[in-house]
């Protein structure tokens, strides 16, 4: 069986679904009337589980403490619109500890990084000097530290931040996600079919999941795009964070 490494941020993903019938008379907003809460883990977990759900071994190095960080949505059940996320201990992921990790013995790692603080870049410089085979998907500035790195997924928004400091050699590792329009690689854009999107939480985490498993069963990136193209479809159709 094939084994991958993940390593990032955990948090738990929280969705309050239920119905605002009139607007509060002390102010104009609405009433919210929560009837549904369901519960996920959430960013390097949910890649986690995205990746052992299709079939293959899947280990996390994530912060231990992934249950006190909470991102709480209230979402209209009628319509899916979330009138707000409140972000709890948003701050406090503490640091990466990667001694006596074994990188020989996967078949790649996947650097999830939301840039809390988790991973620094000399983590990830290390990672990526451990492993021939190790994709990344971050919210940080991208920089000659990531240049060892086989791939790096970003989507359009954050390479438009980034876009500046881009080297030749990062440029040709980008795999940038467009949405509902696919994802962009070397200049040609791979095209997803037009769907009813209900929820996009979570669909980078389920793109690069589907990406890295495919990717190490046939060494094929154009048909590993493909593949996490059909993969965050999938996902998008669905309510909250999702498991293809």
């Amino acid at each position: 069986m094939k084994r991958v490494l993940v390593i990032g941020e955990t948090c738990r993903d929280i969705f309050n679904y239920g119905v605002c019938d009139r607007l509060c008379p002390e102010a104009p907003v609405p009433i919210f009337k929560p009837y549904e809460t369901i519960e996920n883990p959430g960013m390097a977990m949910n890649v986690q589980k995205n990746i052992a759900s299709m079939g293959v071994k899947a280990n996390l190095i994530t912060n231990k403490n992934w249950r006190s960080i909470t991102k709480t949505r209230q979402i209209d059940q009628r319509t899916n619109h979330m009138f707000i996320r409140i972000d709890k201990n948003d701050d406090d992921y503490k640091k990466c500890d990667l001694k006596n990790v074994k990188f020989s013995s996967y078949d790649a790692v996947v650097i999830s990084d939301y840039n809390k603080g988790f991973l620094s870049k000399e983590d990830i410089v290390l990672i990526s000097n451990s492993h021939d085979c190790v994709f990344m998907d971050t919210k940080k500035i991208l920089g000659p530290w990531c240049e060892k790195l086989l791939y790096i997924k970003i989507n359009i928004n954050e390479y438009n931040k980034t876009k500046h400091n881009l080297t030749p050699e990062i440029e040709k590792k980008l795999i940038i996600t467009l949405g509902s329009e696919g994802c962009k690689y070397n200049g040609v854009i791979y095209s997803v079919p037009r769907v009813d999107i209900k929820d996009t939480s979570g669909a980078g985490d389920t793109f690069v999941s589907g990406l890295v498993v495919n990717y190490i069963q046939t060494k094929d990136i154009e048909k590993a795009m493909v593949f996490a193209n059909e993969c965050a479809t999938g996902v998008v159709q669905r309510r909250g964070v999702s498991i293809v």
